[in-house]
């Protein structure tokens, strides 16, 4: 068969915060689209590839996209017209070498990840093959295990607390609709605890209750009991797990912890902290626990808590091969958070993931703050196998479009589907 790229477009629409975001249509030239939406976060590290925003204050606050809207129309479409889209490594690394620019700045990685991401998708459908098949194989039939977001703080939620998400993990749970079960109805029985003590229910960012709890501990204390209320072992059936983003609350080199009577802290203290909640707490997972920066902090958090819980680089990782490949080096953490927009394109995103296998960590394939109904990383997460998802609350359309996409793909897989780690 031959297939060939016949043109692309793009168009500025808006993400789950308001927000410009593009989207872009690869076209072939039997008529197929593949189309992708690019997310955005609010909490990023300062290593990651660089959207490209206008800059006009008087159009969405300086935001808006057109100019990457424009690179994708005037500048990528044209030049990888006529290529074959089932050469996916070829034509990122051609899109990652006309930008020619650190980070990806020039032409923006929001632009390239949207031009790449479509690509797979045209590619995928070309051939009648689902997308987590087409970039996965036909062994690709791995549901991942969901980190289930269910209280916001950090810049997800105004600051209502330091610690940015508490999610739950539904470990005992036997397939990823039972998961996802289990996940709603802790969701649902945890809204029924903080109405009856008097707390509003409004959600934040990633669709989490957003809750202004005097101290950051309670969120752990309250979701325990949450569980236990919707009829739910803690520990057994669910546990839980933290991303502090740390990086938010630290200014140079102290930790400013407005919610937990601590005020400033340094990382001994920090991860001291961690270890006490690890002892009282069914907790598997903490992501960020550190600034981007602190990778002694980073390193110790590891050597206290790593045989214990899965100890998650984010900021300090931002999906790129070369600080991952130093954080294995260094024994700074012993897993990965995956992020396409991250490092703006599929190979390099898988590229990341590739090391991650080779040095025996665990990655978990992750969604942004800012998205949109966009599924791609649903069926990303089954192609790659690592059993490990994050893409927000059991609430808000763009985060539970990952979570149905997910419950089609075990149903199209059946007998054939595995589940979790």
């Amino acid at each position: 068969m031959t297939l060939r790229i016949e043109s692309v477009r793009a168009l500025e629409i808006l993400d789950s915060r308001g927000q410009p975001t593009v989207r872009v249509y690869v076209v072939l030239d039997n008529g197929v689209v593949g189309t992708a939406s690019v997310p955005s976060g609010a909490s990023t590290g300062k290593r990651e590839a660089l959207e490209l925003r206008d800059g006009d204050v008087g159009r969405y606050g300086g935001k808006g996209v057109q100019k990457a809207v424009a690179h994708v129309e005037t500048i990528m479409g044209p030049a990888i017209r006529g290529m074959d889209p089932r050469g996916q490594a070829e034509i990122d690394q051609f899109l990652i070498d006309l930008d020619g620019s650190p980070g990806k700045g020039r032409l923006g990685a929001n632009a390239i990840l949207g031009v790449s991401q479509a690509v797979a998708r045209a590619a995928a459908r070309a051939l009648d093959t689902p997308l987590y098949a087409y970039l996965g194989g036909t062994g690709a039939n791995r549901l991942p295990r969901p980190m289930i977001n269910i209280l916001n703080g950090g810049l997800h939620s105004d600051f209502t607390l330091d610690f940015q998400e508490f999610m739950i993990v539904p470990v005992g749970a036997d397939s990823f609709r039972e998961a996802l079960r289990y996940g709603a109805e802790t969701f649902a029985a945890l809204r029924q605890l903080l109405k009856a003590r008097g707390y509003a229910t409004r959600v934040g960012d990633e669709g989490g209750f957003a809750v202004s709890f005097d101290d950051n501990e309670e969120a752990c204390a309250v979701i325990v009991e949450a569980i236990a209320a919707a009829g739910y072992e803690p520990g057994v059936d669910i546990a839980l797990a933290l991303d502090p983003a740390a990086s938010a609350f630290c200014k140079d080199g102290t930790y400013h912890l407005a919610h937990n009577g601590h005020g400033v802290s340094d990382s001994r203290a920090l991860v001291a902290l961690y270890e006490r909640w690890v002892g009282k707490y069914p907790i598997l997972s903490i992501e960020d626990g550190l600034a981007e920066d602190d990778w002694q902090g980073f390193q110790d958090l590891t050597a206290r808590l790593g045989d214990k819980v899965q100890i998650v680089g984010d900021d300090i990782l931002v999906t790129n091969p070369e600080l991952i490949a130093r954080a294995i080096a260094e024994k700074a953490g012993n897993a990965a958070l995956i992020k396409p927009n991250q490092i703006g394109t599929v190979s390099e995103t898988i590229a990341a993931i590739q090391l991650c296998r080779k040095a025996g960590w665990a990655f978990v394939v992750s969604h942004r703050s800012g998205d949109t109904e966009d599924d791609f990383i649903a069926d990303f997460a089954v192609a790659m196998g690592g059993g490990q998802i994050k893409t927000g609350s059991v609430c808000r359309s763009e985060r539970v479009a990952k979570y149905n996409r997910l419950l089609e793909i075990e149903r199209e897989l059946g007998r054939g589907a595995q589940f979790g780690p």
